[in-house]
C-alpha cells in the first residue's frame, strides 16, 4: 500500500480536481488497507487503459453491457497491487488484442469515479467509488478485436474527434476528453 501511496503523492496531476481526487485517494489507502478489494463496499482500486492506435488518431473502446456507453478498458484490482499488469490484462481480455504497448512506464492519469447502483452476474452491487490509475497504451488496428460476452457487446476503434456523438456515459466524456489532450500532449513532446 505505502508504494502506491508514495506513487500517487509523487505524481504531478494536471488540475486542481485531479489534485484533489489523487489526495483523496491517497488518504483513503492510509485508512483503508482493504482497498484492493471489492469487499471494501465504499470504494476499492481499480486499473484502466486508455488505448491509442499508432497516430492517436483512435482510441479502443467496448461497449459496456451496465453502462450502456461505449468505455475505456479496465478492471478491480481484486487484491493484485501490480496495477499496470491488472490495465493490460484487461485491455486483452476486453478487447481480444493481443499486442498491447505501453507508452509510458506508470500511469498518466488519476481518478475517482462514481460508480451508480447496478446488478452484475444477477447480485446488486450498491454506489460506490473506484480509486482509479489509468496507463497509456498503443495497439495497431488492424489486430483482431473480440467482445468479451459477460462484459461488453462490441469493441472498436473510435475517432476520437466523434466521442461527443458517441459516449453516452456523458459524465465520462470530460475524463475521455482529459485523458487524450494528455496523450497527444504525450506524443507531441516526444515525436513518437
Amino acid at each position: 500500500m505505502k508504494e502506491l501511496i508514495d506513487k500517487l503523492l509523487a505524481y504531478k496531476s494536471d488540475n486542481d480536481f485531479e489534485e484533489a481526487e489523487k489526495l483523496a485517494f491517497a488518504n483513503f489507502l492510509q485508512k483503508n488497507d482493504d482497498a484492493y478489494y471489492r469487499t471494501n463496499t465504499i470504494a476499492h482500486i481499480t486499473s484502466s487503459s486508455w488505448i491509442v492506435n499508432e497516430d492517436f488518431s483512435k482510441v479502443l473502446m467496448c461497449y459496456h453491457t451496465i453502462y450502456k456507453s461505449w468505455s475505456w478498458t479496465g478492471g478491480h484490482a481484486d487484491g493484485d497491487k501490480d496495477l499496470k499488469a491488472v490495465a493490460i490484462r484487461e485491455a486483452k481480455e476486453e478487447t481480444g488484442i493481443e499486442n498491447i504497448e505501453l507508452i509510458l512506464p506508470d500511469f498518466f492519469d488519476v481518478e475517482v469515479i462514481p460508480v451508480p447502483a447496478h446488478y452484475k452476474r444477477g447480485f446488486a452491487v450498491g454506489n460506490h467509488l473506484h480509486l482509479n490509475v489509468t496507463y497509456l497504451l498503443k495497439a495497431n488496428e488492424r489486430d483482431i478485436l473480440k467482445v468479451k460476452e459477460d462484459e461488453n457487446t462490441k469493441v472498436a476503434w473510435l475517432d476520437v474527434n466523434r466521442l461527443d456523438e458517441l459516449i453516452e456515459e456523458r459524465d465520462m466524456l470530460p475524463l475521455y476528453h482529459r485523458l487524450h489532450r494528455k496523450a497527444l500532449a504525450y506524443k507531441n513532446s516526444f515525436k513518437i
